[in-house]
């Protein structure tokens, strides 16, 4: 194991986390009523000020947390516990960065300083508490033309009891190049209570190609508000995987930019939730470039008195013609209780385009049920085959391999924790 200290921040980010901090302390968080996209979220119970900041981790943390991918061949891994990277990459190819974030803005700051924070809005609470406050964080950097073909693998592991971690990522894959990155958090105990905050920031170059899969387990106890952005320049292509299984309230916002001419986004989500949880995705397929498409799925199953909202948005800009645009969001509710919201929407400034969304929230068809325990399954097991069937429309969007089997392994057992 590798440990790092983080080194201290230059001039021009101590600046800007000041500026930063200045400014989240005149912005309120945003309230129940008051704010767009918060209407179904309340998180009007959150005392910020009772969560101190993450500080020292202990990497034996790392032990005690149970990964949510499991069996990844992953030879570049970045460890974070707390607010202390305790494992960082080794024998990374030429052209390729991956570090912490706070190190690589000593290191590389060239490279940092030009990006960070450019495609994510500055004055919005959660991201300038996160500019603010963050902590170690990810820093991956591939350079033109060159291709990263084995995964980088980040844990994020929060340990500390009532500790805010502020999270921050920001990926750069340059003209022509190609990299594929995993990135988790869990927590150490299934008991903590804590808060997670991350901002993620993705940006693809001219025909570049990036799979970023992002995933969290927490203690449902736990908080968690995600602001994520990624920007798509010409012939570029993005493959964006997220998982929300952990925490007991939040929201998670996923905004995808396709930027230039021919560039691609395909977004696929998935979500389980039982007792109290409340699970929240917020995402936005913008096209602002001509010939552009999109592909968002996002599935959902929901046990107990759990619910979700989902909020998808196409937008298409003026002069974003030929966009080929779709989105949807299947809910499936395994007690009478659960609820959940499902509410696309498209804002569309152009006249030649196609943009088509779906939306469906059902309970198990007893027809399905009758016909398999009519064929000698339990009713537990007809029950279990038939939600397994639901998310398996998830998995089979990506080609067989390493990625379709982590993925449907990680759905597997969180299924298994929903039904008990």
């Amino acid at each position: 194991m590798t440990t790092t200290l983080e080194t201290p921040s230059p001039s021009w980010l101590a600046d800007r986390r000041a500026r930063a901090a200045s400014l989240a302390a005149s912005l309120d968080l945003p309230s129940f009523k008051g704010h767009t996209g918060w209407e179904f979220t309340d998180i009007s119970s959150l005392d910020l000020a009772a969560y101190a900041p993450a500080g020292d981790g202990d990497a034996g943390a790392v032990e005690r947390a149970v990964p949510l991918f499991q069996g990844l061949e992953a030879p570049y891994v970045l460890t974070q516990v707390d607010a202390t990277t305790v494992v960082v990459p080794e024998g990374l190819p030429d052209g390729v960065t991956v570090t912490s974030l706070e190190r690589a803005a000593a290191e590389h700051p060239e490279l940092v300083e030009q990006h960070l924070g450019t495609i994510v809005a500055g004055d919005d609470a959660f991201v300038a508490r996160n500019e603010a406050g963050f902590a170690g964080g990810l820093f991956v950097h591939v350079a033109p033309g060159v291709v990263l073909d084995r995964p980088v693998l980040v844990t994020v592991v929060q340990d500390a009891e009532r500790t805010v971690l502020n999270w921050r990522s920001l990926i750069v894959v340059d003209g022509g190049a190609q990299a594929e990155v995993w990135e988790q958090y869990v927590s150490s105990d299934p008991q903590r209570d804590s808060l997670v905050n991350t901002v993620v920031e993705l940006i693809v170059g001219e025909n570049a190609n990036l799979r970023f899969v992002c995933g969290q387990d927490l203690s449902e106890r736990s908080w968690i508000f995600g602001t994520q952005r990624a920007e798509v320049a010409r012939d570029g292509a993005l493959d964006w995987v997220a998982l929300g299984f952990g925490s007991a309230r939040g929201k998670v916002r996923m905004e995808t930019k396709l930027a230039g001419p021919g560039a691609d986004g395909k977004v696929t989500g998935a979500y389980a939730s039982h007792g109290r949880q409340h699970v929240d995705f917020d995402t936005t397929q913008e096209h602002a470039a001509p010939h552009t498409t999109s592909d968002l799925a996002f599935r959902g199953v929901l046990q107990g008195r759990s619910e979700a909202v989902w909020r998808g948005n196409i937008i298409v800009d003026p002069g974003a013609q030929q966009t080929d645009a779709f989105q949807e969001s299947r809910n499936l509710l395994l007690s009478k209780k659960a609820h959940a919201d499902a509410i696309p929407g498209l804002e569309i400034q152009a006249n030649d385009v196609r943009c088509t969304h779906a939306a469906a929230i059902a309970q198990i068809d007893p027809e399905q049920l009758f016909y398999l325990r009519s064929r000698g399954l339990r009713e537990d097991a007809a029950k279990r085959l038939v939600i397994e069937g639901f998310l398996a429309a998830l998995v089979e969007r990506f080609e067989d391999g390493p990625v379709r089997q982590v993925l449907g392994d990680a759905l597997e057992r969180r299924l298994g924790a929903v039904l008990g």
